[in-house]
């Protein structure tokens, strides 16, 4: 990650190195989006060929195979959307429009962080003491809607559920109409939380962790297993499931994960059904928050 954010950094020219890079403790860091807007960064639109390359590249360390496949689909999906929409207004929908930047200063010892944004998909990572990684705040959503496995298992988990299981899990008739914590900066558990794990079958809590791990799994194997760890150690029978809407994969559905830790929301709401926006967050880690404050202390006492 280190070497590849070195490698684009240093094919920029001064231009564009200005607009690429961020102090670490720049307010922009937290700045994050998921809709189609003017953002602060370098654009792969301002980027030569070889310069985008490297910009993926950097993007490739953070994710994995099927992360990366899926980031590949949402950029490629705004030329669908340009074509839906004849490209009205002119220049909205470019698979070029998505952002890269660099806070503070890529290195193996020290904190920096970055970000890959565009619509649809905010990749937010941030790296403390060059040992600790963080991936929240994360996005990622499809129009038209391609992020089935989300979509399936967690149809998959509210329809294993019984009758008196669901009168928990269910917390709205009507699909939520967007992700609730939208792009907020800090997040709180939300309420109601829906269903714990503790009170599902075995097989049942077999779903709900796969369903985890299918979010998880969008990062580099050994930022998911770390983060499971982290899951795991917090109490896997505290996560609870939580549901809104319909039972059915035609009709607009909500769902929530929520364990001690973290929180992941998937909306497949807007579109008649055919728009999916996700959500991976932690109550205390989104941005490396505590360590990184932990961490500036610290430094901030040397001086």
């Amino acid at each position: 990650m280190v070497a590849a954010a070195r490698q684009f950094l240093d094919a920029l020219d001064a231009g564009q190195r200005k607009l690429a890079t961020y102090a670490l403790t720049d307010a922009e860091r937290e700045n994050w989006n998921f809709v189609p807007l003017a953002r602060q960064g370098l654009p792969l639109q301002r980027m030569t060929a070889g310069q985008q390359a490297l910009g993926l590249a950097l993007l490739r360390t953070g994710l994995s195979h099927t992360g990366h496949a899926q980031a590949g689909a949402i950029m490629a999906l705004e030329l669908v959307l340009k074509e839906i929409e004849n490209d009205r207004p002119p220049g909205r929908r470019d698979p070029t429009l998505y952002f890269v930047t660099i806070f503070g200063e890529p290195s193996a010892e020290k904190s920096w962080g970055w970000r890959f944004e565009g619509h649809h998909l905010s990749c937010n990572f941030t790296v403390v003491d060059g040992r600790h990684v963080f991936f929240a705040p994360s996005f990622m959503g499809t129009n038209p809607a391609v992020l089935s496995d989300e979509l399936d298992l967690g149809l998959d988990l509210i329809a294993s559920l019984d009758a008196t299981q669901r009168q928990t899990a269910i917390i709205a008739a009507e699909a939520l109409k967007e992700i609730v914590t939208t792009n907020q900066k800090r997040i709180d558990p939300l309420s109601p939380a829906g269903i714990p794990a503790a009170r599902l079958t075995a097989a049942q809590r077999e779903k709900l962790y796969a369903l985890v791990k299918t979010y998880l799994r969008r990062y580099r194997p050994e930022l998911a297993a770390e983060n499971f760890a982290k899951i795991e150690a917090a109490g896997l029978d505290r996560i609870c499931f939580a549901w809104a809407g319909a039972l059915d994969r035609a009709k607009p559905t909500y769902y929530r994960l929520q364990g001690p830790t973290f929180l992941i929301e998937f909306d497949n709401f807007q579109n008649n059904a055919n728009h999916i926006h996700s959500t991976v967050r932690e109550f205390t880690s989104d941005f490396g928050r505590d360590l990184l404050a932990e961490h500036l202390a610290k430094a901030h006492g040397k001086d």
